[in-house]
């Protein structure tokens, strides 16, 4: 090794004692054990403190961390292995001298939780491993073996054995993918493809009976943004419209369902199914009112002014001059579920079973509309406004007619939460709704079905399984989207279209190569 790998190595291992510093002054450790404890089976007791072996994994883990990123693919294999060990070493020293610092802390008998809330002398001698003193020293072993262990297991990952193994893996895949779409006709795998949704559906209509009342509310929050999300697309993903004004349709899903089905403050009661009708129509109409004077607009001029449509009806909402229409403030309680051949909907599993319902038939209009006309009509205008106008596609007729569409989605979904929570106010349907809507696209993939559900459970549902920790649970979600982003900048599930187009061009380079273009030039 040379002095420079060294020294790079050594600050690799300062970057990672800090860390593994960190989470012990916060007290993620415990939980971080504890989440690493479930996964064996072990259920640990709220503010428990899990067995010593599972903050041995944790620290484990953190070490094949620091051996896999100090690794350099470009060096030897003995040398990428010394890499780790110097990495876990200054990784060990510097927690073998916090580890010095914490048992003097314990005998010494200072709280530290008047300095740091959460660094009890209970959390430190679990990272301490009941051993006191002695913890230096197995800090310091676990380090260095873990960090070579890590490296082993990068040199594994990247030798020929493994890249072979993976590359047949994609091949025998991409094989058979090719075979099914040459040897099936293109009617036969419409009709397979409509089995496995009628499959899946079945199996999630028996699901809600199985869970509790806590997680079918979330699947069905879950629910309710994919079918925001997907009329969201048409306007953004299919016409390449900005709108940041999004929640306003929602809006007037949830208040034409709450005021013509709720006691107060009017009193009409005319029923769940009348009234969900009547707010999908007046989600329509205002994208009428608003799209008719403003679709010539483009980009950031765009979105600034649905941005201030959405704003301006939440503020007449608040407003204490709609009070005695609107409820104010204090919105509008006591909302009545639909009823369906007799039965009233009462628990989250029958809202369940209606999101369900809703969600597979907005997946199969906007499976339809995206390969219809007017699906490439939009896709045209995306693509180039001049061009899809000079061929005849009249762009303000088509623009209106995505955000109108995308409106009574967002409508429909906002009369069945307004229903759903017996409840709406104002606070519902804040800007940081639409922004949540259109980072569930970003985060899943523009276009795409399958990006917009795993979007949707991202966003809404993983906040709600990381409600374990608390605490850490922005820091921890944060730092994720963060990964995402860095890895998969398309999304977590990118439309097949962008691929398309980059089989294309590998197509049309290995059809024309350099050398070719050059002699033909």
């Amino acid at each position: 090794m040379t002095s420079k790998q060294i020294s790079q190595s050594l600050q690799k291992g300062l970057i990672f004692a800090i860390v593994v510093i960190f989470i012990v002054l916060t007290g993620f450790h415990v939980i971080a054990a504890t989440l690493v404890s479930k996964a064996f089976g072990d259920t640990v007791m709220r503010g428990g403190i899990p067995k010593i072996s599972y903050m041995v994994i944790v620290y484990v883990l953190l070490g094949f961390w620091a051996g896999w990123s100090a690794s350099d693919k470009t060096e030897k294999p003995l040398n990428r292995i010394l890499q780790g060990v110097v990495v876990g070493f200054s990784t060990g020293v510097i927690v073998s001298l916090f580890d010095l610092l914490l048992g003097r802390l314990i005998t010494s008998g200072v709280d530290a939780r008047k300095y740091l809330s959460e660094l009890s002398n209970e959390k430190m001698n679990y990272f301490l491993l009941n051993l006191g003193n002695r913890a230096a020293l197995a800090h310091l072993l676990l380090s260095i073996g873990s960090g070579a262990l890590g490296v082993l297991l990068a040199i594994f990952s990247q030798s020929s054995v493994a890249n072979k193994f993976f590359q047949e893996v994609r091949s025998s895949s991409s094989r058979l993918i090719n075979q099914y779409n040459d040897r099936i006709p293109v009617l036969t795998r419409k009709i397979i493809r409509y089995a496995f949704y009628a499959a899946l559906l079945v199996i999630l209509f028996m699901l809600p009976s199985r869970w509790g009342s806590y997680w079918n509310f979330v699947i069905g929050l879950v629910g309710l943004y994919v079918i925001a999300g997907i009329g969201l697309n048409i306007i953004v993903g299919l016409s390449g419209q900005l709108v940041l004004g999004y929640a306003a349709f929602f809006a007037m899903g949830a208040y034409s369902v709450a005021l013509l089905n709720a006691p107060a403050p009017h009193n009409l009661m005319i029923g769940f199914w009348p009234s969900l009708i009547v707010g999908v129509i007046m989600a329509v109409l205002s994208a009428l009112i608003l799209g008719l004077p403003i679709m010539r607009l483009r980009g950031d001029y765009l979105a600034i002014v649905t941005l201030g449509f959405g704003e301006i009806i939440r503020i007449l909402l608040k407003s204490d001059l709609l009070t005695n229409f609107t409820g104010g403030p204090r919105g509008i309680h006591d909302i009545q579920g639909p009823t369906l051949f007799g039965k009233t909907f009462s628990s989250d599993a029958d809202y369940v079973y209606l999101i369900f319902a809703c969600v597979a038939l907005i997946i199969f209009l906007y499976d339809r509309l995206q390969n219809s006309r007017t699906g490439r009509a939009w896709l045209a205008i995306k693509e180039d406004a001049i061009a899809a106008q000079a061929n005849g596609i009249n762009l303000q007729r088509y623009r209106l007619l995505a955000l109108c569409i995308g409106a009574a989605f967002a409508g429909l979904a906002g009369g069945i939460f307004a229903a759903r929570n017996q409840f709406t106010g104002p606070n519902d349907h804040t800007l940081m709704v639409s922004i949540n809507i259109l980072s569930i696209l970003i985060v899943g993939g523009i276009n795409s079905v399958p990006g917009i559900i795993l979007g949707a459970f991202t966003l809404k549902g993983l906040p709600e399984i990381l409600r374990e920790i608390e605490n850490y649970r922005l820091l921890f979600f944060g730092m994720l989207l963060i990964v995402m982003m860095l890895m998969r900048p398309n999304g977590l599930w990118p439309s097949v279209r962008p691929s398309l187009e980059e089989e294309v061009s590998k197509m049309e380079a290995k059809d024309n190569p350099p050398q070719k273009r050059k002699k033909h030039e």
